[in-house]
């Protein structure tokens, strides 16, 4: 099992014999906690899948370890238990609980868990943790209200969408409305109260105005001049979430908009903005805000693009970086009610689905901004390469395709040439290993092809794909082979004899990547075909002679 942000193995020595590090395991404890909780195996190294077969741990041990975290941090629940593995051999598990408080080690220091990382946290970051887990009991909050007192349309609206949703179970289905209301945390288990996600979803239009910080969403259009020409506006307090996610996508004009492009002899339109693109974001939008902190929901339409403004900042743990991998669950009920009414993708793969919807129509993919008291979602409107469309589509028809896959394909196309180390940074991965299974099927289905070697290997989309889907793109030097970039430098170099890098790039083809022609450059230096004059940024090259 791999460390993540839920997992992490550790060798026995850190917590027995003089070499125990007590200060890290607190750090390790205490970042799970500040996360979504975790496991820790002690007695597996980091490079083994399992303890050594002939491993045996003493009971005391894991007494101790217990005691020794009660005593190095706060607000910390742990509990340690001897596993042995089918291989013979035993090991610790370290259960941490995701805390509903801010924990930290006794000597003051915070840290959360990041990817495999637990990382500190300092200043404004200790600010928005003690924030972050006021925020996820929001939802859990009893209000003051009935659910007998609810709005019955919203109330049997909701009952039926529950029951005939395809991904709710049949055992939930069956249950009373009462119990079912429970289930999905609209009201309090031990009496009739509504809680606060109750009366956002069932309560009436009265109960939801009073409701602390009830959402409000405005959407204006600007034109190019960045003037107001038209507002649409969700401030009444009379629809529930999933009744404002209506509201927009019908109300809204430029959701109607669309973009043609030719395809042969006929023309075929491309939606301005796709309609689960909107749903989501706007599904995003209402589910992961804080709902402690005041604040309307801005979709903000520009003639090139849309801008969903949320009040509040990113949780902890998540960067505009690792949006399409992290997965912090914010307001957790409202997260996993909007999945079963369909209102939404599965947490944490929302701005996938995002990902697959913009690059088969040929967009760029979602830009996250974070401001100090906002995050900004971006979605632009142009058609970035219409042949790209047509690639995909044709390996649709030609291959069964996950998900991963379709995004990966989208960057090659719209990229035409890119290294792996380009796209582990497009997707926010750590490395080659867990590029593979986003790009090894294409490659292995001949749907994309690689050029060059070692760091100087490029993928892109294998020509007879190009000339089956009928692609009509320029003729570019992106995907130009080494052999022949070598030739175009020797030539650049016998006319112009000494010339910088930047030089060389611009006169042989500016879209030719700059690190392709250093990495040829090298390869040339070492065979002896060229020679250096000057260092560092003076640095020329020219032809060696002979």
């Amino acid at each position: 099992m791999e460390e993540n942000s839920l997992y992490d193995k550790k060798s026995l020595r850190e917590i027995t014999g003089k070499s125990a590090d007590w200060n890290e395991v607190a750090k390790d404890c205490v970042a799970f906690s500040n996360a979504l909780g975790g496991v820790i195996d002690y007695g597996i190294e980091d490079d083994a899948d399992a303890p050594p077969a002939d491993q045996k741990v003493s009971e005391d041990i894991a007494i101790n370890l217990e005691k020794k975290i009660n005593g190095k941090t706060h607000n910390v629940s742990a509990h340690a238990e001897i596993l042995t593995h089918e291989n013979g051999g035993q090991y610790i598990r370290l259960h941490i609980a995701r805390g509903t408080s801010s924990a930290s080690t006794t000597s003051g220091k915070y840290f959360t868990r990041v990817s495999d990382n637990s990382v500190p946290l300092t200043g404004d970051d200790i600010t928005r943790l003690s924030a972050e887990k006021g925020y996820y009991r929001w939802e859990d909050e009893e209000s003051k209200w009935s659910w007998k007192d609810s709005d019955k349309e919203k109330l049997n609206m909701l009952l039926l969408n529950l029951r005939t949703s395809n991904r709710v179970s049949d055992f939930v289905k069956q249950k009373e409305d009462k119990e079912l209301l429970d289930y999905y945390f609209l009201t309090v288990e031990e009496s009739d109260k509504m809680t606060n996600l109750g009366v956002l979803f069932i309560g009436t239009q009265s109960q939801r105005g009073r409701l602390m910080n009830a959402p409000v969403v405005q959407c204006i259009q600007f034109d190019q001049y960045g003037d107001k020409v038209w507002k649409y506006l969700i401030d009444d307090f009379t629809k529930n979430p999933q009744e404002i996610i209506e509201a927009i996508w019908h109300n809204v004009p430029v959701w109607r908009e669309s973009n043609e492009i030719s395809d042969g002899l006929f023309r075929k339109e491309i939606p301005a903005y796709d309609e689960a693109v909107v749903r989501e974001l706007t599904c995003n939008a209402l589910v992961h805000r804080p709902y402690t902190v005041r604040g309307d929901i801005f979709i903000n339409i520009h003639p090139d693009r849309i801008e969903v403004v949320n009040p509040g900042a990113l949780p902890l743990g998540v960067t505009p970086q690792n949006i399409l991998h992290k997965t912090v669950k914010r307001n957790e009920h409202f997260a996993n009610l909007c999945y079963a009414l369909r209102m939404m993708e599965r947490e944490g793969s929302g701005y996938d689905k995002m990902y697959e919807v913009l690059l088969s129509n040929g967009k760029q993919i979602p830009k996250v901004e974070e401001g100090d008291d906002y995050v900004k979602a971006i979605v632009g409107r142009r058609i970035i390469s219409q042949e790209a469309i047509k690639v995909i589509r044709y390996a649709l028809q030609v291959a069964e395709l996950r998900q991963k896959q379709i995004i990966c394909l989208g960057l090659i196309a719209l990229h035409e040439s890119i290294s792996a180390a380009d796209l582990i940074k497009l997707l926010n991965l750590k490395n080659r290993d867990e590029l593979s299974p986003w790009l090894d099927k294409l490659v292995d289905d001949g749907i994309v092809e690689t050029s060059g070697r070692n760091r100087g290997k490029e993928y892109r989309v294998n020509a007879s794909v190009l000339k089956q889907s009928d692609y009509k793109g320029t003729t570019s030097l992106k995907r130009i082979e080494p052999y022949r970039l070598r030739e175009l430098i020797i030539e650049d170099l016998k006319i112009y004899e000494c010339s910088g890098l930047k030089d060389i790039q611009l006169r042989i083809g500016i879209e030719i990547p700059y690190k392709k022609v250093l990495e040829q450059i090298k390869v040339m230096l070492s065979d002896g075909i060229i020679e250096t004059e000057g260092e560092n940024r003076w640095i020329k090259y020219k032809l060696k002679k002979r």
